[in-house]
């Protein structure tokens, strides 16, 4: 994760971006692109997905507990922005996420039966609003508030096989709420919004072992996806 905030940290501090929005001149960039109806744009990011496990046996601690270990991931997609009055705008921002999170279950010794690579590739499909505060020269603070929708494509959830065999199984359709916030950035030729999201999972994922008694599975309760997306918008 230190190294996905020392990137943002060198892109916020840009000279090539910010010697446009702080000149001495204070020329005002791209004056009329907020009273377009309709905008479109881009993104890439970056994003580090982690889970939230809730246990039925609730005595657990971190001797019993499944620890994660997080890894950085990719984002890529599309955005569609409808204006609806100066300070509000809908957006829709479908995007491809690649992610990978390893899980490591207590009280086995051989790698194969306690490690589990969870990779995963979300077609991930957020609708969001948009409230922005009153544009200062070239730059507009906001939050931003939605739910969303992925698809799963490395679920597993129809694989007959489970972690008996060495496969890990979650639900292959999950939905979300999120909240995050960002800076608009006029500069000459267009306008530049980096961001940060948090991402959290309404449902369980988790797809049960066939064996009611998995030493994998039977003890989890619940296990739901959080995550944080930092993203670069280019519009």
């Amino acid at each position: 994760m230190k190294h996905v905030l020392v990137v943002f940290a060198f892109l916020m501090m840009s000279n090539s971006v910010f010697g446009q929005l702080f000149s001495k001149e204070r020329l005002a960039n791209l004056e009329t692109f907020d009273n377009r109806l309709l905008s479109w744009g881009y993104f890439l990011g970056f994003n580090q997905y982690d889970f939230k496990f809730d246990y039925n046996n609730q005595i657990s601690d971190r001797e019993t507990d499944i620890l994660v270990e997080t890894q950085t991931g990719f984002n890529v997609g599309l955005i569609g922005d409808l204006r609806i009055n100066q300070y509000i705008n809908l957006r829709l921002e479908p995007g491809i996420y690649f992610t990978q999170r390893n899980l490591m279950f207590p009280g086995f010794e051989e790698e194969r039966d306690f490690l589990r690579e969870v990779k995963s590739t979300y077609i991930h499909v957020p609708l969001l609003l948009k409230f922005s505060t009153k544009r200062i020269n070239n730059i507009k603070p906001f939050v931003v508030v939605g739910i969303s929708r992925s698809l799963n494509l490395g679920s597993n959830e129809n694989n007959p096989e489970d972690n008996s065999i060495g496969q890990f199984r979650m639900s292959q359709g999950t939905g979300y709420y999120e909240v995050g916030f960002g800076i608009d950035l006029y500069l000459f030729y267009f306008k530049f919004s980096p961001s940060i999201r948090g991402v959290f999972a309404t449902s369980d994922e988790l797809v049960r072992d066939d064996d009611p008694n998995s030493p994998w599975t039977s003890n989890v309760a619940s296990m739901k996806t959080r995550g944080v997306f930092i993203n670069f918008t280019f519009q």
